[in-house]
């Protein structure tokens, strides 16, 4: 039996059971709707198209076929959502991106973020919303106060997500992280682990920025009680990730790592320092504690890049608890592929062992792509 291909991700969120919720719902309160010549347009536009474009040109179908005043159609789409049976994750992105593009405007202010907060029921508004806050940032603002302190998660979710300093997939926004981060004083003692995940992710942002902010309003969140300790303790640990990675010496020692641990780093053993594509970075080391620490030990893998310069990542190893006299040995294997996150060059690297943001051992060794 030959091997199955794997579905991209793009056609298990955009297909045609997905065209098909979205034409019945939408015939449901626009009877003139033409369904057959509806789907078959989208579908049609699908095979050329990636998985943001798709819901771009979903959007642009839905311009084509309902009418032109935008008010009108805001109505129908809303009065469609009612009639919603079954929707994969992705059916009616194409809602907040129709108001995005045709409902930022003063005259339809109002309207608009109204739309975004119901559609955001159904697919998250965080895109959308951004284009609004770069165009009208109090009122926006204000909105997005009012969702922090709705009953619906969504809508919660919405306030922290949308305000992201440097949201993934999402255009920029020109907002003061202090001001943003207000919000959050809202959502860190939600209920919900998709409202603090979001709230996590927004202070992880800001920690690029401004990573002893951070520390203050975690300090602050949870000398406060009123999260409970387990939410506090994720919160904590995924909003200072990279904090932790980039050694930011306050974030340390608030977790309670010791700035200058007193150890000693054995000489790093590099088990072969010629590699090609596909190969293991083989590596070793061994820790020896003088006194009780708490150790976050890291390694860095320092890149060289088309342009002569170069870049970096941290990759975590483990954090550990060492005694007077304890040795600990590190075995570790990286593998160097080919990934579309990151592409790899020929020619000379490094690797740094890094504990508690200081770095201890170097060493080299040449990949071949």
């Amino acid at each position: 039996m030959k091997d199955e291909m794997p579905v991209l991700l793009k056609d298990q969120l955009f297909n045609e059971k997905v065209v098909h919720q979205l034409t019945d719902c939408i015939s449901k309160v626009y009877s003139t709707l033409d369904k057959g010549s509806f789907a078959d347009d989208i579908l049609k536009g699908f095979p050329e198209r990636e998985l943001k474009e798709r819901m771009s040109w979903v959007r642009e179908i839905i311009e084509k076929y309902l009418p032109d005043d935008y008010e009108t159609t805001i109505d129908l789409l809303m009065k469609s959502l009612h009639h919603v049976k079954e929707a994969g994750d992705f059916t009616f992105s194409p809602y907040t991106d129709y108001v995005m593009v045709n409902g930022c405007t003063r005259a339809h202010l109002q309207l608009s973020l109204k739309a975004i907060g119901e559609f955001t029921k159904f697919f998250s508004g965080e895109f959308a919303i951004r284009r609004f806050i770069n165009a009208f940032p109090e009122e926006t603002y204000e909105q997005m106060e009012v969702w922090a302190l709705s009953d619906h998660v969504e809508q919660r979710r919405l306030a922290s997500e949308g305000l992201r300093p440097k949201l993934p997939w999402a255009v920029a926004i020109d907002f003061d992280y202090k001001k943003g981060a207000q919000i959050l004083e809202h959502l860190y003692d939600d209920k919900e682990r998709y409202v603090t995940r979001s709230v996590a992710n927004h202070l992880n942002d800001i920690s690029k920025i401004d990573a002893d902010y951070v520390v203050g309003l975690l300090d602050k969140w949870q000398k406060s009680s009123k999260q409970t300790d387990k939410e506090m303790t994720y919160m904590i640990g995924h909003a200072l990730r990279t904090s932790i990675k980039r050694g930011h010496i306050n974030t340390l020692t608030f977790l309670g790592y010791g700035e200058n641990p007193d150890i000693e780093v054995k000489p790093l053993n590099i088990h072969k320092k010629e590699l090609t594509l596909g190969e293991c970075l083989e590596f070793s080391f061994d820790i020896i504690s003088k006194k009780e620490e708490g150790l976050i030990i890291d390694y860095k893998i320092i890149y060289p890049m088309a342009n002569q310069k170069k870049s970096e990542k941290v990759f975590k190893i483990k954090k550990v608890i060492m005694h007077p006299g304890d040795v600990l040995t590190i075995e570790k294997k990286h593998l160097f592929k080919q990934m579309t996150t990151k592409k790899l060059y020929s020619g000379d690297y490094k690797i740094a062992i890094q504990i508690n943001g200081n770095i201890y051992r170097t060493g080299e060794f040449k990949l071949e792509v």
